[in-house]
């Protein structure tokens, strides 16, 4: 039994070297707002569909949010950023947030991203959540504006809760939407 267990070892072994020779870890996609809209056809009925909702008030309380899902490769991100760039969009949302969340769904790097996209000169270093959240909010409060996360892949609900009550504790909530 022995030499078995061995075996079977080794071959692990084999394959675990096999395994990270192909880079596979996890890894962090960054994705970013420009796209060359030129370049993008057929996603204008989507696009134009996606303004629609944008345009429309939120009378609820809660935070307005259009969720773009499917598989990878669809073209969600592309589809988001034509709708960013919209001159439209811009008019209605003079501040515009786009933050890359990836799988690692951390609230302090988030809220560190979130700062920075409206002042780059704000140093969050070393900063509590509490701190980071205050920033934030001195920054946004009383402001319309549209925030995109974009590849998001964390359905951790504690989470999103967390970062849903955040927002939604600042003023002017009705003028909020995110994608």
């Amino acid at each position: 039994m022995g030499p078995k267990i061995k075996q079977i070892n080794r071959r692990l072994n084999e394959l675990a070297t096999e395994w990270n020779s192909f880079d596979l870890g996890p890894s962090r996609r960054e994705t970013h707002s420009f796209v060359n809209s030129s370049d993008v056809i057929g996603r204008d009925k989507d696009k134009e569909n996606i303004i629609d909702h944008l345009k429309e008030p939120s009378e609820d309380g809660n935070i307005p949010v259009i969720p773009i899902v499917g598989i990878g490769g669809l073209g969600k991100t592309t589809l988001v950023q034509l709708v960013y760039n919209d001159d439209r969009i811009t008019e209605l949302f003079p501040l515009k947030l786009w933050i890359c969340v990836s799988e690692d769904f951390d609230l302090p790097r988030l809220l560190k991203l979130m700062i920075l996209s409206v002042n780059k000169e704000e140093n969050c270093d070393g900063l509590t959540v509490e701190s980071l959240q205050t920033c934030l909010r001195s920054l946004l409060n009383d402001k319309k504006f549209l925030l995109v996360l974009d590849d998001v892949w964390n359905e951790n609900r504690a989470r999103w809760i967390e970062l849903r009550d955040l927002l939604r504790s600042m003023d002017g909530l009705s003028q909020r939407r995110s994608l």
